[in-house]
């Protein structure tokens, strides 16, 4: 893994919460092709997961976030736009 710095942390008190804020960040955020399995076992730990994919949805990060990856979140969002009624 390469060194990054990590975003900076949402706005909101679930954040006090995350089981991630016990982890080392740079599990979440693994390198191109690297394995984000790790991370996504922590996030099936963490009582906060739904806000934290709310996040990731609306602000576009990159990693790890409510136990999806950046390309999953693309997927998801691709998937409820196309069923969502005009």
């Amino acid at each position: 893994m390469t060194t990054r710095q990590p975003p900076p942390p949402p706005a909101g008190r679930w954040v006090l919460d995350a089981v991630c804020t016990q982890t080392d960040p740079e599990i979440f955020f693994p390198d191109k092709g690297g394995n984000p399995d790790p991370a996504k076992q922590i996030c099936r730990t963490c009582p906060v997961r739904t806000q934290c994919l709310e996040h990731a949805l609306t602000s576009g990060v990159s990693g790890v976030w409510g136990g999806t990856t950046y390309n999953e979140r693309l997927r998801l969002k691709r998937t409820v736009k196309e069923t969502t009624p005009s």
